[in-house]
């Protein structure tokens, strides 16, 4: 009798779990700001909800690893800080409520690893502003106020942790002056109680200049960076894959429906659902937004051709 009702309760627990990720928002129409999906065409993303009359959404998003969480910054120049805010919005009730203002003078909010911390750029006076990264902790009735999670004499821009305790940062890494966004490199930084050490990749994923603005995956598998910068940081978005012995490949397009002309292409990010990249695209600071386009299907293509060599 018991093994009668093992075997009855093992579909029923197998068709629970199945109705729990179905119903996860990812895959209803509400995710993602309640915004039609795009294709292999990007799109701007939500521009009448994030954007108002003396404002424009840029740089990195963040969302929650549930969906119910999507923070962006706004501001109204790219010169600096002092107009900056991240704002949120919040899925609560099944409907999306926001924006709100989470803090002023902050950008490129990013999730720790276990959903708790976000990790934030800005803060501070200009003179400190690349050598520090901030933390909010998540508390019962919201988000802490940022405090100082990491400062540096030298340049620390774009933090992002991953699984393995690595992160990863766009740095000087002790050359030149950390004002001097030419020296910069995408770095790996590792952390301890003892110390803290930073390390340029080298090539082929730094070139000479300005390798700064990137998105590593959660797993180390890839890092989408922003390459082939100009003089006025004009680029494209390429991407590089972590190979079994440690090193990267190199570097190769996203394609021409990303890469669609001279801008200035930053604040790379991939949704937790691994489904949409979303980034930064502008030629200045009236024409910028922030884009999303479908990205899995063209991740397990440039992975066949550029790490399995098919």
């Amino acid at each position: 009798m018991k093994k009668l009702i093992y075997l009855f309760l093992i579909p029923l627990l197998g068709l629970s779990v199945n109705l729990s990720a179905q119903t996860s928002l990812w895959n209803t129409p509400d995710a993602y700001l309640s915004q039609k999906p795009p294709g292999d065409k990007p799109q701007i993303f939500a521009q009448t909800l994030l954007t108002k009359a003396d404002t424009f959404a840029f740089d990195r998003v963040a969302f929650s690893a549930d969906g119910k969480e999507f923070y962006y910054p706004s501001n109204n120049t790219w010169f600096d800080n002092k107009a900056s805010k991240i704002r949120y919005f919040k899925y609560e009730g099944k409907k999306w409520n926001g924006p709100f203002v989470l803090n002023e003078k902050y950008y490129a909010p990013t999730f720790s690893i276990d959903g708790n911390t976000l990790y934030l750029l800005g803060g501070g006076t200009p003179d400190t502003l690349h050598s520090r990264v901030w933390q909010s902790r998540r508390e019962a009735d919201g988000w802490s106020e940022p405090s100082i999670y990491l400062q540096k004499d030298y340049g620390l821009y774009d933090f992002m942790p991953t699984q393995s305790g690595v992160s990863y940062v766009g740095s000087n890494a002790h050359q030149g002056n950390r004002r001097d966004f030419n020296t910069y490199d995408i770095c790996e930084l590792r952390m301890s109680d003892k110390d803290t050490t930073i390390t340029s990749l080298g090539p082929p994923v730094n070139t000479p200049g300005f390798e700064g603005d990137f998105y590593v995956s959660p797993d180390e598998s890839y890092i989408i960076v922003s390459a082939k910068e100009t003089k006025d940081f004009e680029c494209e978005l390429y991407i590089t894959f972590h190979k079994p012995d440690k090193t990267w490949t190199n570097p190769v397009s996203l394609g021409p429906q990303i890469n669609d002309g001279v801008a200035h292409r930053w604040g790379e990010y991939v949704t937790p659902d691994g489904k949409y990249l979303f980034y930064s695209r502008g030629t200045s600071p009236k024409d910028c937004h922030i884009y999303w386009v479908r990205f899995d299907n063209l991740l397990a293509k440039l992975k066949r051709e550029n790490l399995n060599g098919k």
